[in-house]
């Protein structure tokens, strides 16, 4: 029974409301005056012009920097999928923003900030105890032009490092470029992406 009454209340209040609530409308009247106003002083709109222009070529800028900032967050993730939770877990926080700082830098040297949407990174990261974290490539020709890679050194009496570096295509892929080393354990890390 108090579910019908509830019902019956709430259609109730539904119909008694019903037209009592009216948005506001706030038409604007003077449109033929501002537009004669308008019209009537050159200079509004050459600044007009200028304006859309500025902002033209900014949204050019914003857009090649929104590519940059998608390649970059796209090689973070890279990464981490590389080093898994168990390694990423150990890792200290702040060697890891600077690797990503390093990262960021580097593949802001590499690439044409033109042609910023030709770019991509494949996103198959080499699992077991490869190096591969991701290749940057132009889609267009699908040449590589960088690789970065991960590599497990083992220091006598040190321990085990993670060497961050890079491959680029300019000699050939046969240069290491070092991002940055961070320091494991004494013991065997595990394999990457576990």
């Amino acid at each position: 029974m108090k579910q019908w009454m509830r019902k019956l209340f709430v259609m109730f209040v539904a119909i008694v409301t019903l037209g009592m609530y009216v948005p506001p409308i706030t038409m604007n009247t003077n449109a033929e005056e501002e537009k004669e106003a308008a019209s009537s002083n050159p200079n509004v709109e050459a600044d007009a012009i200028a304006t859309l222009v500025e902002t033209h070529t900014t949204d050019e800028e914003s857009a090649e920097g929104q590519d940059l900032y998608f390649i970059t967050e796209k090689a973070k993730e890279q990464t981490f999928l590389k080093l898994g939770p168990r390694i990423t877990s150990q890792l200290d926080n702040n060697l890891m923003s600077t690797i990503y700082e390093n990262m960021e830098e580097a593949i802001q040297l590499l690439l044409d900030e033109e042609e910023m949407a030709y770019y991509g990174i494949t996103e198959d990261p080499s699992n077991g105890t490869g190096e591969k974290i991701f290749h940057l490539y132009d889609t267009r020709t699908e040449n590589n032009i960088a690789m970065f890679h991960v590599r497990r050194d083992k220091r006598p009496l040190e321990g085990y490092w993670f060497n961050f570096h890079y491959h680029t295509s300019h000699d050939g892929f046969s240069e290491h470029h070092v991002l940055g080393e961070i320091f494991w354990d004494k013991n065997t890390p595990p394999n990457w992406m576990t």
